[in-house]
Protein backbone atom coordinates (compact mmCIF):
# COMPACT_ATOMS: atom_id res chain seq x y z
CA UNK A 1 0.00 0.00 0.00
CA UNK A 2 2.83 2.40 0.79
CA UNK A 3 4.56 1.64 -2.48
CA UNK A 4 1.34 2.30 -4.41
CA UNK A 5 0.62 5.55 -2.57
CA UNK A 6 4.07 7.15 -2.99
CA UNK A 7 3.78 6.92 -6.76
CA UNK A 8 1.60 10.02 -6.66
CA UNK A 9 1.97 11.37 -3.13
CA UNK A 10 5.04 12.75 -1.40
CA UNK A 11 6.04 10.90 1.79
CA UNK A 12 4.94 13.80 4.00
CA UNK A 13 1.56 14.07 2.27
CA UNK A 14 0.99 10.34 2.66
CA UNK A 15 1.82 10.50 6.38
CA UNK A 16 -0.55 13.46 6.84
CA UNK A 17 -3.55 11.83 5.15
CA UNK A 18 -2.87 8.47 6.76
CA UNK A 19 -2.76 10.02 10.24
CA UNK A 20 -5.73 12.36 9.69
CA UNK A 21 -8.07 9.67 8.38
CA UNK A 22 -7.06 7.20 11.11
CA UNK A 23 -7.56 9.87 13.79
CA UNK A 24 -10.99 10.71 12.37
CA UNK A 25 -11.95 7.04 12.73
CA UNK A 26 -10.76 6.68 16.34
CA UNK A 27 -11.46 10.05 17.97
CA UNK A 28 -15.29 9.63 18.21
CA UNK A 29 -14.82 6.29 19.98
CA UNK A 30 -12.13 7.76 22.25
CA UNK A 31 -14.41 10.66 23.22
CA UNK A 32 -17.24 8.27 24.02
CA UNK A 33 -14.90 6.13 26.12
CA UNK A 34 -13.60 9.16 28.03
CA UNK A 35 -10.22 9.57 29.67
CA UNK A 36 -8.64 11.81 27.03
CA UNK A 37 -7.81 14.42 29.65
CA UNK A 38 -5.78 11.80 31.51
CA UNK A 39 -4.04 10.87 28.26
CA UNK A 40 -3.13 14.49 27.43
CA UNK A 41 -1.60 14.89 30.89
CA UNK A 42 1.27 12.75 29.60
CA UNK A 43 1.80 14.92 26.52
CA UNK A 44 5.66 14.94 26.53
CA UNK A 45 5.78 11.16 26.30
CA UNK A 46 2.87 11.13 23.86
CA UNK A 47 4.99 13.31 21.59
CA UNK A 48 7.95 10.97 22.03
CA UNK A 49 5.85 7.91 21.21
CA UNK A 50 4.31 9.67 18.21
CA UNK A 51 7.75 10.49 16.84
CA UNK A 52 9.13 6.98 17.40
CA UNK A 53 6.10 4.96 16.28
CA UNK A 54 4.70 7.14 13.49
CA UNK A 55 6.34 10.40 12.44
CA UNK A 56 9.92 9.28 11.84
CA UNK A 57 9.23 5.67 10.72
CA UNK A 58 6.45 6.53 8.29
CA UNK A 59 8.38 9.39 6.73
CA UNK A 60 11.61 7.40 6.51
CA UNK A 61 9.88 4.28 5.19
CA UNK A 62 7.94 6.19 2.54
CA UNK A 63 11.17 7.87 1.40
CA UNK A 64 13.13 4.62 1.51
CA UNK A 65 10.51 2.81 -0.59
CA UNK A 66 11.49 5.19 -3.39
CA UNK A 67 15.15 4.14 -3.14
CA UNK A 68 15.25 0.42 -2.25
CA UNK A 69 13.22 -2.67 -3.07
CA UNK A 70 10.32 -3.69 -0.84
CA UNK A 71 11.94 -7.07 -0.19
CA UNK A 72 15.16 -5.44 1.02
CA UNK A 73 13.13 -3.08 3.21
CA UNK A 74 11.27 -6.05 4.71
CA UNK A 75 14.54 -7.80 5.48
CA UNK A 76 15.99 -4.74 7.22
CA UNK A 77 12.84 -4.17 9.27
CA UNK A 78 13.15 -7.82 10.30
CA UNK A 79 16.19 -6.78 12.34
CA UNK A 80 13.90 -4.93 14.78
CA UNK A 81 13.54 -7.80 17.30
CA UNK A 82 17.32 -8.25 17.35
CA UNK A 83 17.76 -4.53 18.01
CA UNK A 84 15.12 -4.76 20.72
CA UNK A 85 17.01 -7.55 22.48
CA UNK A 86 20.14 -5.41 22.59
CA UNK A 87 18.16 -2.47 23.98
CA UNK A 88 16.42 -4.51 26.66
CA UNK A 89 19.70 -6.04 27.77
CA UNK A 90 21.38 -2.63 27.86
CA UNK A 91 18.54 -1.24 29.99
CA UNK A 92 18.81 -4.10 32.45
CA UNK A 93 15.24 -5.28 31.88
CA UNK A 94 14.11 -8.11 34.19
CA UNK A 95 12.93 -10.20 31.27
CA UNK A 96 15.61 -12.79 30.55
CA UNK A 97 16.43 -14.02 27.07
CA UNK A 98 17.62 -17.60 27.26
CA UNK A 99 18.99 -19.88 24.54
CA UNK A 100 15.52 -20.67 23.21
CA UNK A 101 14.73 -17.02 22.68
CA UNK A 102 18.03 -16.29 20.95
CA UNK A 103 17.55 -19.36 18.74
CA UNK A 104 14.02 -18.21 17.94
CA UNK A 105 15.17 -14.72 17.00
CA UNK A 106 17.85 -16.11 14.69
CA UNK A 107 15.44 -18.65 13.21
CA UNK A 108 12.80 -15.99 12.57
CA UNK A 109 15.26 -13.64 10.91
CA UNK A 110 16.52 -16.47 8.70
CA UNK A 111 12.90 -17.16 7.76
CA UNK A 112 12.37 -13.52 6.79
CA UNK A 113 15.54 -13.62 4.69
CA UNK A 114 14.36 -16.78 2.91
CA UNK A 115 10.89 -15.34 2.47
CA UNK A 116 11.69 -11.96 0.95
CA UNK A 117 15.09 -12.74 -0.54
CA UNK A 118 17.82 -10.14 -0.79
CA UNK A 119 17.07 -8.03 -3.84
CA UNK A 120 19.66 -5.25 -3.83
CA UNK A 121 18.91 -4.07 -7.36
CA UNK A 122 18.16 -0.35 -7.47
CA UNK A 123 18.89 0.03 -3.76
CA UNK A 124 21.28 2.53 -2.20
CA UNK A 125 22.93 3.05 1.16
CA UNK A 126 20.74 5.97 2.23
CA UNK A 127 17.56 3.96 1.78
CA UNK A 128 19.02 1.05 3.76
CA UNK A 129 20.06 3.35 6.62
CA UNK A 130 16.61 4.91 6.68
CA UNK A 131 14.95 1.50 7.10
CA UNK A 132 17.41 0.53 9.84
CA UNK A 133 16.50 3.78 11.61
CA UNK A 134 12.86 2.72 11.33
CA UNK A 135 13.71 -0.59 13.01
CA UNK A 136 15.40 1.24 15.90
CA UNK A 137 12.42 3.57 16.35
CA UNK A 138 9.96 0.67 16.40
CA UNK A 139 12.13 -1.18 18.94
CA UNK A 140 12.15 1.81 21.32
CA UNK A 141 8.47 2.81 20.97
CA UNK A 142 7.02 -0.11 23.02
CA UNK A 143 9.45 0.71 25.83
CA UNK A 144 8.01 4.25 25.98
CA UNK A 145 4.50 2.79 26.25
CA UNK A 146 5.48 0.42 29.05
CA UNK A 147 7.67 2.79 31.04
CA UNK A 148 6.04 6.18 30.50
CA UNK A 149 2.42 5.61 29.47
CA UNK A 150 1.24 2.93 31.90
CA UNK A 151 -2.41 2.44 32.74
CA UNK A 152 -3.70 4.65 29.91
CA UNK A 153 -6.50 3.51 27.59
CA UNK A 154 -5.05 2.22 24.32
CA UNK A 155 -7.85 3.80 22.31
CA UNK A 156 -7.19 7.24 23.77
CA UNK A 157 -3.43 6.97 23.25
CA UNK A 158 -3.86 5.83 19.65
CA UNK A 159 -6.35 8.59 18.76
CA UNK A 160 -4.26 11.28 20.44
CA UNK A 161 -0.96 10.31 18.88
CA UNK A 162 -2.54 10.08 15.42
CA UNK A 163 -4.00 13.56 15.81
CA UNK A 164 -0.64 14.94 16.96
CA UNK A 165 1.03 13.31 13.98
CA UNK A 166 -1.47 14.80 11.54
CA UNK A 167 -1.06 18.28 13.02
CA UNK A 168 2.72 18.01 12.87
CA UNK A 169 2.76 16.99 9.20
CA UNK A 170 0.06 19.41 8.02
CA UNK A 171 2.50 22.27 7.18
CA UNK A 172 4.81 19.91 5.28
CA UNK A 173 1.94 18.32 3.37
CA UNK A 174 0.50 21.72 2.40
CA UNK A 175 3.47 22.39 0.11
CA UNK A 176 3.22 19.09 -1.77
CA UNK A 177 -0.50 18.51 -2.28
CA UNK A 178 -1.20 16.91 -5.67
CA UNK A 179 -3.88 18.39 -7.89
CA UNK A 180 -5.55 14.97 -8.12
CA UNK A 181 -4.85 11.32 -7.40
CA UNK A 182 -5.92 8.08 -9.02
CA UNK A 183 -8.52 5.76 -7.43
CA UNK A 184 -5.70 3.27 -6.74
CA UNK A 185 -3.78 5.85 -4.71
CA UNK A 186 -6.88 6.97 -2.83
CA UNK A 187 -7.76 3.36 -2.03
CA UNK A 188 -4.24 2.66 -0.81
CA UNK A 189 -4.38 5.65 1.55
CA UNK A 190 -7.76 4.59 2.94
CA UNK A 191 -6.55 1.04 3.59
CA UNK A 192 -3.37 2.34 5.21
CA UNK A 193 -5.37 4.68 7.44
CA UNK A 194 -8.24 2.43 8.52
CA UNK A 195 -6.73 -1.06 8.54
CA UNK A 196 -2.97 -0.61 8.80
CA UNK A 197 -3.13 2.31 11.24
CA UNK A 198 -6.37 2.73 13.23
CA UNK A 199 -7.18 -0.95 13.66
CA UNK A 200 -3.53 -2.00 13.82
CA UNK A 201 -2.73 0.44 16.65
CA UNK A 202 -5.57 -0.89 18.78
CA UNK A 203 -4.35 -4.46 18.28
CA UNK A 204 -0.78 -3.28 18.91
CA UNK A 205 -1.59 -1.79 22.33
CA UNK A 206 -3.54 -4.91 23.26
CA UNK A 207 -0.57 -7.03 22.20
CA UNK A 208 1.88 -5.04 24.33
CA UNK A 209 -0.50 -5.35 27.29
CA UNK A 210 -0.78 -9.09 26.77
CA UNK A 211 2.81 -10.15 26.09
CA UNK A 212 5.00 -7.13 26.90
CA UNK A 213 7.28 -4.86 24.90
CA UNK A 214 10.01 -7.43 24.33
CA UNK A 215 7.82 -10.19 22.92
CA UNK A 216 5.63 -7.82 20.90
CA UNK A 217 8.61 -7.05 18.65
CA UNK A 218 8.29 -10.53 17.11
CA UNK A 219 5.32 -9.27 15.09
CA UNK A 220 7.95 -7.94 12.69
CA UNK A 221 8.68 -11.52 11.63
CA UNK A 222 5.03 -12.34 10.98
CA UNK A 223 4.46 -9.13 9.04
CA UNK A 224 6.25 -10.09 5.78
CA UNK A 225 4.86 -13.63 6.04
CA UNK A 226 1.30 -12.29 5.97
CA UNK A 227 2.14 -9.99 3.05
CA UNK A 228 3.70 -12.77 0.97
CA UNK A 229 0.91 -15.27 1.68
CA UNK A 230 -1.70 -12.65 0.76
CA UNK A 231 0.16 -12.14 -2.50
CA UNK A 232 -0.12 -15.86 -3.25
CA UNK A 233 -3.78 -16.22 -2.24
CA UNK A 234 -5.22 -12.89 -3.40
CA UNK A 235 -2.96 -11.81 -6.26
CA UNK A 236 -2.09 -15.24 -7.62
CA UNK A 237 1.65 -14.69 -7.13
CA UNK A 238 3.85 -17.81 -7.38
CA UNK A 239 4.49 -20.02 -4.36
CA UNK A 240 8.29 -19.88 -4.32
CA UNK A 241 10.85 -22.05 -2.59
CA UNK A 242 11.65 -19.10 -0.31
CA UNK A 243 8.04 -19.06 0.92
CA UNK A 244 8.06 -22.81 1.52
CA UNK A 245 11.32 -22.60 3.50
CA UNK A 246 10.70 -19.28 5.21
CA UNK A 247 7.17 -19.93 6.52
CA UNK A 248 8.03 -22.74 8.98
CA UNK A 249 11.20 -20.92 10.06
CA UNK A 250 9.22 -17.78 10.92
CA UNK A 251 6.52 -19.72 12.76
CA UNK A 252 9.05 -21.78 14.70
CA UNK A 253 11.18 -18.75 15.47
CA UNK A 254 8.16 -16.77 16.68
CA UNK A 255 7.10 -19.58 19.03
CA UNK A 256 10.59 -19.98 20.48
CA UNK A 257 11.25 -16.25 20.81
CA UNK A 258 8.00 -15.57 22.65
CA UNK A 259 8.05 -18.62 24.94
CA UNK A 260 8.07 -17.96 28.71
CA UNK A 261 11.50 -17.96 30.31
CA UNK A 262 12.49 -21.30 31.78
CA UNK A 263 11.73 -21.49 35.47
CA UNK A 264 9.53 -18.41 35.38
CA UNK A 265 5.85 -17.80 35.12
CA UNK A 266 4.73 -16.43 31.77
CA UNK A 267 3.90 -12.81 32.22
CA UNK A 268 3.89 -9.69 30.07
CA UNK A 269 6.08 -6.78 31.11
CA UNK A 270 3.34 -4.32 30.20
CA UNK A 271 0.32 -5.69 32.05
CA UNK A 272 -0.59 -2.24 33.28
CA UNK A 273 -1.59 -0.92 29.85
CA UNK A 274 -5.36 -1.17 29.70
CA UNK A 275 -7.09 -2.73 26.71
CA UNK A 276 -8.71 -0.54 24.04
Amino acid sequence: MIRVAVRELSPQTLVFFRSLLAAAVLIPFALRQGGLRRVFAHWPWLLAFTALEMSLPWLLMAHAEQRISSSFAGLLVGAMPLIGVALYRAMGEPYRFDLRHVTGLACGFAGVAALVGVDLSGSDLLGALEVLAVAVCWAVAPIVVVKRLPGLPGLGVAATTLLLNAVGFAPLAAFSMPAQVSPQTAGAVVVLAVVCTALALLVYFALIREVGASRSAIVTYVNPLVAVLLGVVVLGEPLTLGIVVGTPLILLGSVLATAPSLGRRAHGDAADLTAP
